[in-house]
């Protein structure tokens, strides 16, 4: 078994999975925000990220600083940027327009990780999924890159949505924290995937997963009796696959 992880623990107020986060440059959602900001060891903004990080804690700016803000710097304002300059908070400028803010964020991230030695069990990205659809498109190439610069799981939340690429080989997903909504998904962004699942109601047995074929989208879980636990979705796969899942039932 190659990975093991509930993807919604890290909204779950007596969670216990230590998360580093990634802020990225769409609205900000404040109970999520509250929540992860409390859990995490390390915080980064990407970019303009800042931006609505410094709008949305109007009252409190001083409680969620930053331990980073890395881009190009062609999105945040002069008044964000000197204000968390003023704070101390570092800013990286990275000016590679090969790889998108995102990308360059978390290598940075990466790097503070293990020069700190810190004890991480997932990072988390706040936003990624909602707006421009090139740009949910480049947040899903990140995760692919993500797959060759660490063993770390890379969860994408916004909205009601989550996002995480598992690798090749065989997964066991926590699905029964509360807070799963009622659809979920495999989608073989990549190329072609050989898969296998147990734990949904529509099952794969050793299938393809392949755009113009077939694709796993509003899949949901295998019933269970009224008081019974979810049992885990089991998903073994020859190639990077895409999971996603809904989520409801968050309040702060």
């Amino acid at each position: 078994m190659d990975e093991e992880l509930t993807p919604l623990d890290c909204l779950m107020p007596s969670g216990t999975n230590k998360i580093c986060l990634i802020i990225l440059n769409q609205p900000l959602d404040k109970n999520y925000l509250n929540i992860l900001w409390r859990k995490a060891i390390l915080k980064a903004c990407a970019d303009g990220a800042a931006n609505h990080l410094y709008s949305i804690t109007a009252g409190d700016r001083d409680s969620f600083l930053p331990d980073y803000i890395s881009g190009d710097f062609d999105s945040i304002t002069a008044e964000v940027r000197a204000f968390f300059s003023d704070k101390g908070c570092r800013l990286i400028e990275t000016a590679n327009q090969d790889q998108t803010d995102f990308t360059k964020c978390l290598t940075i991230l990466l790097e503070e990780i293990k020069k700190q030695q810190l004890k991480v069990n997932a990072i988390v990205v706040l936003g990624g999924l909602a707006g421009r659809f090139d740009q949910t498109m480049a947040s899903v190439e990140t995760l692919h890159h993500a797959l060759s610069m660490t063993q770390l799981p890379l969860l994408i939340i916004q909205d009601s949505s989550l996002a995480y690429l598992l690798r090749a080989g065989s997964h066991r997903l926590g699905v029964n924290s509360g807070l799963e909504g009622n659809w979920c998904s495999l989608i073989p962004v990549g190329g072609p995937c050989r898969t296998t699942t147990t734990g949904l109601k529509w099952n794969l047995d050793n299938q393809v997963l392949q755009f113009g074929k077939l694709v796993s989208t509003s899949n949901t879980y295998e019933p269970v009796a009224h008081g019974n636990p979810r049992k885990p979705v089991m998903v073994t796969t020859d190639q990077p696959l895409l999971w996603s899942m809904g989520i409801h039932g968050y309040q702060e």
